[in-house]
């Protein structure tokens, strides 16, 4: 073999050896960010996989809006970076994470369209225990009931009648929520409770109420959707 030929041959899988690591590499640096077109929003690794845990250093990010009521928002330690709600398209950021944990969400429904993640050696925070059971029929706790939508109307009912003055105690409260448009915001005494916006449903909250005054509204309509009622 001439000179020419190996030194040809030595070029060439020199070569090879470093696009090889920098292909690698590019594909485990590279995340798929996507929101919409429906209430939904995810963050994943080239595998397909959902993000929970990564490695520090620099990412390529391709975020896909494709929601014009919708954005992408990635926030954390250095990082502060959206899409505007009313566009829709494709956009590719180059982030840097460090030992921290990161959050995604849809800015306008933050409440229930979210994730989070974290990096190097940070952790997730440990989920909270799931709610306790409702209590078991013939334990004296009443039952309220709460509607809010489908149009302009909010509600809170003990049987068919409108609830203004409660004696304090322990309450079942059956929340249909059946609006995405609407939520129902339970506040008073040592409470705080509340369904997503973006969420309708049936929903059982087990509650202890306080003497003093509370109040629900429908957070995004609080000027025309609202009550309240005494606890004696």
């Amino acid at each position: 073999m001439s000179h020419r030929i190996r030194a040809l041959c030595i070029a060439v899988v020199a070569a090879v050896a470093i696009v090889l690591p920098n292909a690698a590499w590019a594909q485990a640096t590279r995340l798929n960010a996507t929101v919409g077109p429906g209430f939904t929003i995810s963050l994943r690794d080239a595998g397909g996989a959902n993000v929970t845990h990564l490695p520090v250093g620099t990412y390529e990010i391709a975020v896909n809006d494709q929601g014009s009521e919708h954005n992408f928002h990635l926030s954390g330690p250095g990082i502060d970076m959206r899409t505007e709600v009313e566009q829709v398209g494709t956009v590719t950021w180059t982030v840097t994470f460090t030992d921290a944990v990161y959050r995604f969400q849809c800015d306008p429904h933050a409440n229930s369209m979210f994730g989070l993640f974290a990096a190097g050696t940070a952790t997730l925070p440990t989920p909270p225990p799931p709610p306790p059971p409702p209590p078991p029929a013939g334990t004296g706790v009443k039952t309220l009931t709460a509607t809010v939508g489908p149009g302009a109307t909010i509600s809170l009912k003990q049987g068919s009648r409108k609830v203004s003055r409660l004696k304090a105690g322990r309450y079942r409260i059956v929340v249909r929520d059946r609006s995405h448009m609407h939520n129902f915001h339970l506040t008073g005494p040592g409470l705080n409770k509340k369904t997503a916006v973006t969420a309708h449903g049936t929903f059982t909250w087990t509650v202890r109420l306080r003497k003093g005054t509370y109040r629900y509204v429908c957070d995004p309509h609080k000027g025309f959707m609202r009550g309240s009622f005494r606890v004696t």
